[in-house]
């Protein structure tokens, strides 16, 4: 506004010294009739004041619209320099400037505008003063309202969160109704929890079941060395009792074995070596470790190899898995049956099948089979003695190796295991 008012003021200021000249004896002359003809008869019409001063600072001439009144002469300090000022209370903006002849001062000529038209700028400038913190205090009561809203959500999840404790995983954090991001993040974070949850039951589970099967061969050695020691014994009867609990040693240091490679094997993918191995020389390994147990059990062993069979992946962890299945296979066949064992490469990957004619397993067994000591009902074959481990670890690092396992079984017809690996690259 000040920028546009001092240059209305300026021009005026310049067209009022084009009126000016100055005689033969340095007298400047006002050509009065030019610049009284300008529109300066009405202070409401055109308020625009205009004064011609001598070097004497003592009034010439002044433009009609002023009336009686005269326009404020600041000191020299001022010239040329637009300043604030009023006449009869209305307020004004005028520059002065001097009226040089030869290098010397013949006179001053002021300018000014009223600023009666600009004081709803004034009025605004007072009106926002006062209402703008109003503005600012209501927006921020409004903000605050709907930011403590927007993360109340925020809160929830942070206190349900410090309820969580390991004794405590049952909370869960409550839903936001909007579907946002918040909502997806307690979704998660509940997701999280379940698998917490579930994985400190597991735990739980199997240390609960680890203990109590560790405890019993401990306990049945226990109550035979004791009842060994009540009263002398034959030789024969010595003889029996160590060998039982050799063979209870036996199945404990086994037992503890398989718990160890269980841990060893927890989700560790960093120990996985990706390596050629041949699928043929493995089975036929694991067949030979168990040929005692398959001539004391007379079992008909048939292998079908077509061709060499080659793939990518880690020979140890591959050896525990297709000797734990043939352990299976001959530990729940009966005296004469018969185990099949065949590889076949098919959609881009080799198929494995064990398959036994043995005591099988029931339809409400099938889905609990690969948990950690879990075994399917066996008390019609009571020298069928195992830990429940072996299926576990085998689905443990199958999992881990990316193979694929189904598992076929009726009862007391056989079982089907069938495991489909990547077909890798031969050497």
């Amino acid at each position: 506004m000040n920028q546009h008012i001092n240059a209305g003021i300026q021009e005026e200021l310049n067209k009022h010294l084009d009126d000016v000249s100055t005689d033969e004896n340095d007298t400047y002359l006002i050509q009065v009739d030019q610049w009284r003809a300008r529109e300066h008869n009405s202070i409401k019409v055109n308020p625009v004041f205009v004064e011609f001063y001598d070097d004497n600072k003592q009034l010439i001439d002044k433009s009609p619209n002023l009336n009686d009144s005269n326009l404020e002469l600041f000191p020299n300090t001022c010239n040329n320099k637009f300043v604030n000022a009023s006449l009869n209370d209305v307020p004004l903006r005028q520059i002065q400037t001097t009226i040089i002849n030869k290098g010397k001062i013949v006179g001053y000529v002021v300018v000014a505008m009223s600023l009666e038209d600009f004081e709803i700028v004034a009025i605004l400038t007072n009106t926002l003063l006062i209402s703008f913190p109003i503005i600012l205090i209501i927006l921020f009561l409004i903000a605050r309202f709907f930011a403590g809203r927007s993360i109340k959500p925020v809160q929830t999840i942070i206190e349900t969160s410090s309820k969580i404790t390991k004794d405590n995983l049952q909370t869960r954090i409550p839903l936001p109704n909007n579907q946002d991001e918040l909502y997806i993040l307690s979704e998660n974070i509940n997701h999280l929890l379940d698998r917490i949850e579930n994985t400190i039951e597991r735990e739980k589970q199997f240390t609960s079941d680890a203990s109590h099967e560790l405890r019993t061969p401990l306990a049945v050695m226990k109550g035979t060395m004791e009842v060994l020691i009540r009263k002398p014994r034959t030789q024969e009867e010595y003889q029996s009792k160590i060998s039982f609990c050799i063979a209870e040693v036996d199945r404990l240091n086994h037992m503890v074995d398989q718990l160890l490679l269980l841990a060893r094997f927890e989700n560790q993918k960093q120990n996985i070596k990706k390596e050629s191995i041949y699928l043929n020389a493995i089975i036929l390994d694991g067949l030979t470790r168990f040929s005692d147990k398959i001539e004391s059990k007379k079992l008909s062993i048939k292998t079908n190899f077509s061709e060499d069979y080659y793939l990518m992946s880690d020979n140890y962890l591959v050896y525990i898995i297709i000797s734990n299945l043939i352990s299976n296979a001959i530990k729940y066949t009966n005296c004469n049956g018969e185990v099949s064992i065949s590889l076949v490469t098919k959609n881009n990957a080799i198929d494995f099948y064990i398959k036994d004619n043995g005591v099988g397993i029931s339809n409400e067994d099938l889905n609990k089979i690969f948990g950690s000591f879990y075994r399917s009902d066996v008390s019609n074959h009571p020298e069928i003695k195992g830990t429940g481990l072996g299926l576990s670890i085998v689905k443990r690092l199958c999992d881990l190796l990316k193979i694929e396992i189904i598992l076929n079984s009726t009862l007391n017809i056989g079982t089907e295991v069938k495991l489909i690996f990547p077909l890798g690259n031969p050497k």
